[in-house]
Formats: structure tokens, C-alpha cells, sequence
């Protein structure tokens, strides 16, 4: 993915990743990505969330006018479930995962 947003980049348009997996966007260092640390398949909000789809949308444009360096990858602060600030869908995403 980072090679294409690269080529993209190259043509004079800016973009921007909503990644799902922070060690390889990491690795691979797109021009600018945000990561949320929600199951994959879901990085843009949960299924009928337009709210939470908003903030996550908005926050992604936002990098685009504030990004000064290459490679800047920012993570969002959003919990997939507020009430679980352990993450714990994440050991159940190893162990079922299909479940998510």
C-alpha cells in the first residue's frame, strides 16, 4: 500500500492510510497514515456508526493539513468498546476470527 500511495504522491495528489496493522504500516511508511486499533475490516468505524465513522473520516483528513513529515503515522485514540480499555477483542480475534 505505501508504494501506491507513493505513486500517488508522485502525481501531485496527497494521501492518506487508515492502516490496520501498526507494524506493518510501521514497516512500510506510507506518506501519512492513521491507524485505529480496531478489528481489520473495520478501521473506518463500526458497521451503522455514522458518528463514529465521521470522527474517524475527519481525523484522516486532518493529517493531510497537518502532516509536516514523511512517513508521519498518527493513532487515533478510539477503543473499539469504551468499556473494555484493555482491548481484550483483540485475544478473541486471535482465537475466533470470524467473531469480530
Amino acid at each position: 500500500m505505501g508504494l501506491f500511495a507513493r505513486a500517488i504522491e508522485e502525481a501531485g495528489i496527497p494521501t492518506v492510510m487508515l492502516a490496520a496493522a501498526l507494524d506493518i504500516t510501521s514497516a512500510v511508511k506510507p506518506p501519512r497514515a492513521v491507524f485505529v486499533n480496531f478489528p481489520l475490516g473495520h478501521q473506518a468505524g463500526k458497521s451503522f456508526d455514522p458518528e463514529g465513522q465521521s470522527r474517524i473520516l475527519l481525523d484522516a483528513l486532518h493529517l493531510l493539513e497537518t502532516a509536516t513529515t514523511p512517513g508521519t503515522l498518527v493513532q487515533l485514540p478510539y477503543k473499539w468498546d469504551e468499556r473494555d480499555p484493555l482491548d481484550s477483542w483483540e485475544a478473541e480475534e486471535m482465537r475466533h476470527p470470524s467473531l469480530v
